[in-house]
């Protein structure tokens, strides 16, 4: 019983400051990913465009995904890449693409970033929550599916 309550005595006394060494991180639930895939699913269909879609955390991670019958199979792995790669620099894709063309090679070199148009971060109160990247069209008409997918947050 003693060891017990002295247990839990030094876990109380350590919480604090284990808790100090945190931070809250806020991301997109299944469910708001979920909305912003259907979303962009819709848009594409009602433009007649068959892509692949990808929701991710901030940090990258997966959340949702989809692909569409008729989508070329390398964008299922470009649509989860630009995606990432917008959630993890938290910004468009297109600007690390942009970033390239005006000479900031090394940029290249890095990895996990793929640097085409097509992904667009998901941000609330000005805070990346999350990012979706669409693949199978032009770049400037997967980052038009993918600013459809999030405008279905804000209704």
């Amino acid at each position: 019983m003693l060891r017990a309550l002295l247990a839990f005595l030094l876990t109380c006394l350590c919480a604090p400051t284990a808790l100090a060494q945190t931070r809250d991180v806020k991301t997109l639930t299944l469910d708001g990913a979920g909305r912003v895939a259907d979303a962009a699913q819709s848009e594409a269909r009602r433009r007649g465009w068959d892509v692949a879609i990808a929701v991710v955390d901030p940090g990258g991670g997966l959340i949702v995904f989809r692909r569409m019958d008729g989508v070329q199979h390398a964008s299922v792995d470009i649509a989860i890449e630009k995606a990432r790669t917008s959630a993890r620099f938290r910004r468009p894709s297109k600007a690390m693409a942009d970033a390239v063309g005006r000479g900031t090679v090394g940029l290249v070199g890095v990895d996990g970033m793929l640097m085409m148009e097509g992904a667009l971060p998901v941000t609330v109160d000005s805070v990346v929550v999350g990012a979706v990247g669409i693949s199978g069209m032009t770049g400037a008409q997967d980052a038009e599916i993918a600013a459809a997918g999030i405008a279905a947050l804000q209704k």
